[in-house]
């Protein structure tokens, strides 16, 4: 969801937007955010899973709200409400869009005409080719590191290994 920079590490985050386990995720991206910054780059990645029948649709309209300038807001709020989207699905993220000052209206376009469905199918894609299987997943200095069963240990492992980057680079 952003465009890389080559000169900082790349934290590829493989979520489906309704998974109750991405949710759980973001106090860890936010803790990585707080230590490291700008100097890495974390990219929302996109792998909705079939059980969660609106995370296809969630992953759309982040792209949207991405396009319109609040892509990882979005996703968070999207993650914040993560029960009421299995109840209410694209009103909700229609809702979501109006709450954060985007064009809702453009937002239930985009839903309908699909104008994001290849980007979320690339990413499932390219997910599925290095082997993810479940969310939260992420990849860093080209390590794969499943949250999926268990996040335990994770945030401390991509610490070490977002660190050992950044002294690489100097």
């Amino acid at each position: 969801m952003s465009d890389t920079d080559p000169a900082r590490p790349v934290l590829d985050v493989w979520c489906a937007l309704q998974c109750p386990d991405c949710r759980t995720a973001l106090a860890d991206l936010r803790a990585l955010r707080d230590r490291f910054g700008d100097a890495l780059e974390i990219r929302l990645r996109h792998f909705p899973l079939e059980r969660h029948r609106h995370a296809h649709a969630a992953a759309q309209a982040a792209e949207e709200a991405l396009a319109q300038g609040q892509g990882w807001p979005y996703a968070e709020a999207v993650l914040a409400r993560t029960g009421e989207l299995a109840e209410r699905g694209e009103l909700l993220l229609v809702e979501i869009a109006r709450e954060l000052g985007l064009d809702a209206e453009e937002m239930d376009t985009a839903l309908i005409d699909g104008r994001h469905i290849l980007i979320v199918d690339a990413d499932q894609a390219e997910g599925k080719a290095i082997g993810v299987t479940g969310t939260p997943t992420y990849v860093i200095g080209g390590e794969r590191l499943d949250g999926g069963k268990s996040q335990e240990g994770l945030r401390a492992r991509i610490e070490e290994i977002a660190a050992r980057l950044l002294d690489g680079r100097s």
